[in-house]
């Protein structure tokens, strides 16, 4: 089975940079893009297992790159993790993507990454069900975009309505961050087990060091 594929889109080299270091230790095939324009032509043409997506960014942002992959019945079920340091601002905008995918403030750290990737794979599951469950959901309405991002009157439809199934989420993600966790812990458990046998070693030798004074006194 191929690895799954991983979508970072960010017009912060820095950022892109940090996600994929945080991602260097699992087995994911790790593609960026630059901006929104960039990122939604390689989820067409890549069609990555999960989407990394900033949401403020130029040329295409991100609340326009969703619409376009919910518009298309084979990227609707892509899970997302939408990124940005200004929560307030997205969450004024556009408070309904908050129930469809899951949202992590930047900065952040790898332990949170791995819980929004899993969440986000939740959503998009519970997405697939709703889709094939109610064929006939009526469409959400959304607040206007700011100046950052041209307005709109609703999430795409195709959000909620019937169609082909996207992607599925690749069945090892959450394996594979399990067990990265638990190799952590591992690791982490040995370096305090051989922090603790550093320390009785050191005691033995202080101790052999007081033996050792007191049999040269007593020759």
């Amino acid at each position: 089975m191929a690895s799954p594929k991983i979508l970072i889109v960010d017009d912060s080299k820095t950022i892109r940079m940090q996600i994929r270091d945080m991602l260097s230790n699992v087995a994911f095939t790790v593609i960026e893009a630059k901006d929104g324009a960039e990122g939604l032509m390689l989820i067409v043409q890549e069609r990555p297992n999960l989407i990394l997506l900033d949401f403020f960014m130029p040329r295409m942002n991100g609340w326009e790159v969703l619409q376009k992959i919910q518009a298309d019945p084979a990227l609707k079920l892509i899970p997302v993790v939408v990124m940005s340091g200004r929560r307030e601002d997205v969450e004024r905008t556009v408070p309904e993507l908050f129930n469809y995918f899951e949202f992590i403030s930047k900065p952040f750290q790898q332990a949170a990454l791995f819980k929004a990737i899993q969440t986000a794979s939740a959503k998009a599951k519970e997405r697939q069900t709703a889709s094939t469950a109610k064929p006939t959901a009526a469409a959400v309405t959304v607040s206007p975009i700011t100046s950052s991002a041209p307005s709109t009157a609703a999430v795409a439809n195709a959000m909620a309505t019937s169609g082909a199934a996207g992607p599925e989420m690749h069945p090892s993600i959450p394996v594979v961050i399990d067990d990265v966790q638990q190799l952590k812990t591992e690791v982490r458990q040995l370096r305090e087990q051989n922090a603790s046998l550093h320390t009785e070693v050191e005691t033995l030798k202080h101790r052999m060091q007081q033996l050792a004074a007191f049999v040269r006194q007593r020759m």
